[in-house]
């Protein structure tokens, strides 16, 4: 686990990313270098809490993938709306030109009155894909970062970012989306008034098999328990369930795996999907259900699936958002 933290992450420079495009593809370049960035071994913290009281039951946590968070400030109302007091994203941006340079997770964060956690998913080696291009005034990113974060209305302790079993699949062969990193879990604990729970976000690999996903969960579920013995566990995000796996979330071995360990899960109806098509992901056919909470020690009621649709009823994302209400601990 990561625990170093830091006000804010330093970028790799544009000869920097150069550099790394050009590193020999294979795992050994790929992580030797990995564990040279700063911005790879350590978790941003920013932002400012709105309370510094243990956080009082019930509460509800929100967790969404932002696809890029095109719309910072729309997103935050959005999420605002569900009165969440924790928020778990994914996919956010930081200084890419699809989203005007932005950081798009301290935005969401200062708009809503969190504090917040950010970590590097990625360094983005392009603009992205086609679609994404469409979004670009500029023709270059000036941070090139994307990520996983957490916001919460109270403090968050013992910060950690974890990286997760992978093959480097965006650095490795030939991929329209060039990257250096693989995917991760970010979290902490919040003090509730029962005592100290852990949160965590986390996004599971898309262009991967279920078993992929599935020895991705077991690995953070071990390290969670090594580092957290004994403590309430709450797990949300992207878990990518069923993705290219003909959409069937029923046949991931991660729900088995997360269940023998003690760990419920909670997705909304399972006839509703959490995905749409949206401005970047444009595949009316294609709908799953990808993204869920898994919760171990807590007392969890009344799982919705919210829609990611503005006002005007454009899509804020291919992930429509969930959230739960967290009524103790159990």
């Amino acid at each position: 686990m990561i625990r170093t933290t830091v006000d804010r992450l330093a970028a790799p420079t544009p000869a920097e990313r150069a550099a790394i495009a050009a590193l020999e593809k294979s795992v050994s370049a790929h992580d030797a270098r990995m564990a040279e960035l700063a911005c790879m071994n350590a978790v941003e913290a920013g932002g400012l809490a709105e309370r510094a009281e243990p956080l009082p039951f019930p509460f509800t946590v929100a967790a969404w993938n932002l696809e890029r968070c095109l719309f910072p400030l729309q997103s935050a109302e959005h999420l605002g709306a569900t009165g969440a007091e924790i928020v778990l994203v994914s996919e956010m941006d930081d200084g890419m030109a699809r989203t005007r340079q932005r950081h798009t997770t301290a935005e969401v964060a200062e708009e809503l009155g969190m504090a917040y956690l950010y970590g590097v998913e990625f360094i983005e080696l392009g603009l992205g894909s086609d679609t994404e291009r469409e979004f670009c005034k500029d023709d270059f990113n000036r941070r090139g970062l994307h990520g996983n974060g957490l916001l919460s209305t109270v403090p968050v302790h013992e910060p950690f970012l974890l990286r997760l079993e992978g093959g480097r699949l965006w650095f490795m062969g030939e991929v329209d989306q060039p990257r250096l990193g693989e995917r991760m879990a970010i979290g902490g604990t919040v003090v509730t008034q029962a005592g100290p729970l852990v949160v965590v976000s986390t996004h599971l690999e898309s262009a991967a098999s279920a078993a992929y996903r599935e020895r991705q969960m077991v690995g953070l579920m071990d390290a969670l328990d090594a580092a957290f013995p004994g403590r309430p566990l709450l797990i949300g995000g992207d878990l990518n369930t069923g993705n290219h796996a003909g959409g069937d979330f029923e046949a991931e071995g991660l729900f088995a795996r997360a269940a023998e360990r003690g760990f419920t899960r909670h997705g909304g109806p399972l006839d509703a999907m959490t995905t749409r098509p949206s401005l970047i992901t444009r595949w009316p056919e294609r709908a799953m259900k990808l993204d869920w909470f898994l919760s171990r020690g807590l007392a969890v009621s009344d799982t919705r699936i919210v829609a990611s649709l503005c006002p005007s009823g454009r899509p804020l994302s291919d992930h429509d958002l969930i959230t739960c209400r967290i009524d103790g601990f159990a």
